[in-house]
Formats: C-alpha cells, sequence, structure tokens
C-alpha cells in the first residue's frame, strides 16, 4: 500500500486495520494503452450523452473529484481533490464484503477497483472496475446533500446482520464477475459458475438484513434515478459508468416506479440490465426511507429476535446489555421465557466484552477464548435491574468484593460464587467477576460449574442492540474475510503487445499534434493484423476528422468502420455511438494527464 494511501487524505488516514487489509496498490503502470483508450472512449460517451441526463454536472463532478476524461484517473490526484470535499478513495481488489464496503462508505472513504474492464465489456461489466466506482461516484459526490446520504447508508449498513448464506452468495458473485472479466476463460467454466451461483440464489431462504439492506443501495446509490417519473435524472454510479445502460434505462421498457419504502421488496440481478428503477423526489426521501428501514434492524431493536439473526449470522456479532456492557462473538445459544424474553445468550469460540467500543482490560478474544455465556434479565422480585443498584442493594444480595453472592434471577437462573471484582461503567454496573460459582436453570440444567474456573458475568436486564462485527474492531482484528479468490492478473502475447503499441502511437499523434503521417501505416496494419479491433481505427479517424487531414484517409477509415458496423452486431452501437460523438465534438475537456 502506497504512502499517500495512507497518510495523505485525512479520510483514508483514519480508516482502521480491519477495513485497511483489502486496500491494495493501484500499481497505475499496468494500465494498458487499450485501457486508457477504454477509459477515454466511455468519459466521452458519457459527457456526450449524461450532460443532458445526469443530476449532478457532469464535468464540474469530474474536475472536484479529481478525474479526467482523458486518462484514468491517478489514485492520489483522486484523494488530494475528494480530500476538499471531505472524502477519499482506495484501491481495491474486486468486490469486497458488503459489511466491509458500508463501513468505508461510513469512513467516507469511496472504495474503487483497480481493475478497468475489457474492451469487449466497454458498455457494461459485471465486476467492479475503475470506471463504475470512479467515474460512477466520484463525479457526485461533492454534492452535500447525496454525499451525507452515503455516508450515513454506510454506517446503518455497517451494523445489518447477514445470513452465513450470504457470504457464499458474495463469493460465487465474485467469482463468476472475475470469469467473465478476465481473458480467455473457458465458456464451460463461466457457465458452472452461473450453475453455481444461481443455486445458491435460489436456496437463500428469508433475505437478511444486510440482504434486504443491499437492496435499497441497490435501487439508490447504483441504479437511482431523481426528479419525477416522466422526466428523471441520473444519480445512481451504475448508471453514470454505463454507457449502454444509461442510454437504455431511460426507455419506456424499463419501468420508473416512486423510491419508498415498499423498494425493498424488489431483488436485482448484477449481471442483467434492470427492468425497473426508481426515482426519488429527494435526498432527504432516501434518508427518510433508511430512516424507517433502520427501525426494523436488530442494532435497534435488540431483544431474542435480534439474538437469532445473530446466530443465524455464523460469524461474529455484538450484543449489547442495557448496562453498556458489548459482548462480541459468534453466538450459538440463548434462553427464553414463556414471553419470548431473553433469559442468558452464548457464544462459542474466541469472544470479547466492551464498553462503549473500548474493549475491557483482560476481556479480549485470547482470555475468552472457548466462548462466554451470562444470563439476562433482573433479580427475582426486584423491579429495579440490578446494573442500577445502589451499593446498599450490592451488598444486600453479596454483590460486594470477598462476599458469597446469591443471585436468583426472574427466569429462575441460579447464580452463586464469591465475588473477586465488580466492573461498573458510568455509574452503571456491568460486570461481576465470580469464582467458586455455578450457574444453573431452574430445571437444573448446569449452564457453569466451580470447576470451569472464573465466571465473568454480564449484567444487564435486556439486550438492547445487536449488530455485525465487533464492539472493538481494532483489538478483536478477526471481524472481515479476504477471499482468497483473487482477481486475474493478465500476460500479454506478442501480437497484443503490438496492437497496444499502436494505440499508444494514435495517443501520441493526437495530444503532440505531430507524425500524422504516421496514421496511414497506422491504419494499415489494425485492418490487416487486427481486425478484430475497432477503437484504434475511429481514434484515428476523429484525428483525422478534426484536423481536416487527409481526407482520403479518413473516408477510407470511416468506410471501414461503417462496414464493421453493419456486420458485427455486437460492435454496431459502439461504432456508431463514437462516430456521433467525432461529428458532435465534446467541448471543454480536460486534457492534461494526471499527476
Amino acid at each position: 500500500m502506497s504512502d499517500f494511501n495512507d497518510f495523505n487524505n485525512p479520510q483514508v488516514a483514519k480508516l482502521p486495520k480491519h477495513l485497511r487489509q483489502f486496500i491494495v496498490e493501484q500499481h497505475y503502470e499496468k494500465y494498458t494503452p487499450i485501457d486508457q483508450a477504454v477509459w477515454r472512449y466511455v468519459m466521452r460517451q458519457n459527457y456526450s450523452y449524461l450532460k443532458h441526463v445526469a443530476y449532478y454536472p457532469y464535468i464540474k463532478g469530474l474536475q472536484q473529484a479529481g478525474l479526467s476524461i482523458e486518462y484514468i484517473p491517478n489514485l492520489q490526484t483522486m484523494n488530494d481533490s475528494l480530500g476538499k470535499v471531505g472524502w477519499g478513495a482506495v484501491t481495491v481488489d474486486g468486490f469486497i464484503p458488503p459489511a466491509a464496503f458500508m463501513e468505508y462508505q461510513a469512513y467516507r472513504v469511496l472504495v474503487i477497483a483497480a481493475d478497468i474492464r475489457q474492451i469487449n465489456h466497454i458498455e457494461y461489466t459485471p465486476a467492479p472496475d475503475i470506471i463504475h466506482e470512479s467515474a460512477g461516484h466520484a463525479p457526485i459526490i461533492a454534492d452535500i446533500d447525496y454525499n451525507n446520504y452515503l455516508s450515513y447508508f454506510g454506517s446503518i449498513g455497517a451494523k445489518a446482520m447477514f445470513s452465513s448464506k450470504d457470504f457464499e452468495l458474495y463469493e460465487a458473485i465474485r467469482h463468476l464477475s472475475i470469469l467473465k472479466e478476465a481473458i480467455d476463460v473457458q465458456e464451460q467454466e463461466i457457465a458452472k459458475a452461473e450453475q453455481h451461483l444461481q443455486q445458491i440464489s435460489e436456496d437463500m431462504g428469508e433475505p437478511s438484513e444486510m440482504a434486504l439492506l443491499s437492496r435499497l443501495h441497490w435501487w439508490t446509490v447504483e441504479y437511482g434515478l431523481i426528479g419525477t417519473l416522466e422526466n428523471p435524472k441520473i444519480y445512481g454510479a451504475g448508471l453514470l459508468s454505463s454507457i449502454g445502460e444509461s442510454s437504455s434505462c431511460m426507455k419506456p421498457n424499463v419501468e420508473k416506479l416512486w423510491y419508498n419504502k415498499d423498494t425493498v421488496n424488489y431483488t436485482y440481478d448484477i449481471t442483467k440490465p434492470q427492468p425497473q428503477l426508481f426515482v426519488t423526489k429527494t435526498f432527504q426521501n432516501l434518508i427518510d426511507v433508511l430512516e424507517d428501514f433502520a427501525n426494523t434492524m436488530a442494532f435497534r431493536l435488540g431483544g431474542s429476535e435480534s439474538i437469532i439473526k445473530a446466530i443465524e449470522c455464523k460469524n461474529p456479532a455484538t450484543a449489547v446489555y442495557s448496562s453498556g456492557l458489548q459482548v462480541t462473538g459468534v453466538f450459538t445459544d440463548m434462553g427464553i421465557d414463556q414471553n419470548d424474553e431473553l433469559t442468558f445468550i452464548k457464544t462459542t469460540g474466541p469472544s470479547a466484552l466492551a464498553v462503549e467500543g473500548k474493549q475491557l482490560e483482560g476481556h479480549g478474544k485470547f482470555y475468552h477464548k472457548d466462548g462466554f455465556s451470562s444470563p439476562v434479565g433482573k433479580l427475582k422480585g426486584q423491579s429495579i435491574p440490578i446494573e442500577d443498584f445502589t451499593d446498599l442493594q450490592l451488598e444486600e444480595f453479596g454483590i460486594m468484593k470477598d462476599q458469597k453472592a446469591d443471585l436468583i434471577f426472574e427466569s429462575g437462573i441460579h447464580v452463586t460464587g464469591l465475588v473477586k471484582d465488580i466492573i461498573k461503567h458510568n455509574d452503571k454496573l456491568v460486570l461481576v467477576v465470580l469464582e467458586d460459582c455455578t450457574v444453573k436453570e431452574s430445571n437444573g440444567n448446569i449452564l457453569f460449574q466451580p470447576e470451569w474456573g472464573t465466571y465473568d458475568m454480564a449484567i444487564g436486564a435486556t439486550i438492547i442492540s445487536v449488530y455485525n462485527g465487533a464492539a472493538d474492531k481494532g483489538n478483536y482484528e478477526e471481524i472481515t474475510h479476504v477471499s482468497d479468490k483473487q482477481t486475474h492478473q493478465v500476460s500479454y502475447d506478442e501480437k497484443t503487445e503490438k496492437l497496444h503499441n499502436i494505440y499508444k502511437s494514435v495517443r501520441a499523434i493526437r495530444e503532440h499534434e505531430v507524425d500524422f503521417e504516421q496514421l496511414h501505416d497506422l491504419f494499415k496494419k489494425v485492418k490487416t493484423e487486427h481486425r478484430q479491433d475497432w477503437l484504434a481505427a475511429l481514434e484515428m479517424m476523429e484525428i483525422l476528422h478534426h484536423k481536416q487531414l487527409f481526407p482520403e484517409l479518413e473516408k477510407e477509415i470511416r468506410n471501414y468502420l461503417e462496414l464493421k458496423s453493419e456486420n458485427e452486431s455486437e460492435h454496431k452501437k459502439l461504432i456508431n455511438d463514437g462516430l456521433h460523438v467525432i461529428e458532435n465534438p465534446v467541448s471543454q475537456l480536460i486534457t492534461e494527464k494526471d499527476n
């Protein structure tokens, strides 16, 4: 990871260790001349079209985000510019887990896939790429209302509970997107990955909080429209970065619906164009819908249903007692009474205790390496929660150092033992440490016995919140998951390297306005040695048309492109759109290379 990722941008500098593990070097030098041409083509098309339908002034947004139409963005330049509006950016390897993605947003840091789409996926790519992440998200980031929504969404999303199946789905989507964007992958391998993804998708069961929240994210941040149903404008990054779908989405066959709380019921397919899109009148409406949904989430509700979500997650989560004590671990069991009220909670494996997001000294995951369990509730016959007991009340029940405590909870759980320590926070009792301790349920079932060692009893009448991940992420550490499936690193054959050199030469001619005569020879090489290519010829024609040079050569290239357009259906729209931009010049472009 380079130095500017660490220090130069204030938002990036604040990133905690568990998020930094996803950051990769951009390696700007790996972008080929074709990659640069792909960026330039998409950006010119974007500006030509999006200046009419984008919500936020496109060029102004690009400049404020440190982007150029001419060159793939340099991350350091982006960070310098984004820092002025209170944001930052980092590069990652393809898809990262949704929880981590959300948390980056909460820290006001854009996550940008370092790779760029292949030329044969120039209109749309199923994999995250630098066009989508930077040209899609960054130009609108300067809008205060929007970036406030984005960061607030991240803070909500980072707490969302996910199911174990969500991770299976994430891995399947990541694997398929990598294969589809890779070069020379067998169709059979892609078909196998698609079948695997379909099987997982069909066996997801009830959607988790994260799955539902991801839908709201998709229909707003990625594919959102703003304004009216009759004349909406684009603000979603998925549309802003797709030269195919940004145009097709405005057609009548793509239904436009008002964005509201019911939008969460609409699923999406990341690999296909969307059959409907959602329009919001204002960004405030997005926040209102998010608030409605957040009120249904475990981090705001707590209670037994939230612990059930934590158990289904099968990954570290945090439960917060009404005293303020936070218990982090993989939840595996709980007790409930006849009123569905929690009587105890249990984790298995490395667990930790914290208050206000800071781990209690001596109560980390290595101390509680085998798990943690404790009652939940009030003592029998007591209206006041234990956490609010006065010193006199604590003494009455033996909850004093070196005294014998004998506690019976409303649930019937019976705790006896010698008190060795009492931990308070803000005048609330949060933890009682006991030795020679026995914990039994009313039916005689033993929850803890003296030979198991010291018993740390959490204090709290209720569980008020349950959320994904650890309370103290820095100390708990292993709370995220870096996929072992990395994006493909490409090596090029001699023929492709020669095509790269053609693109490099064309760019040099255009930028330095010299050696125009070379275009004759370069075009000859394209039409004889690289018949599958279309973009290099388009860039040559652009130079000839604007400089009014060699009219016969310009005519020859135009005829060549028009013939390709007629005979190659997959290139027809791309070529015709390219010719349209040449004949209707994109004005006031940023032409200086990012340094």
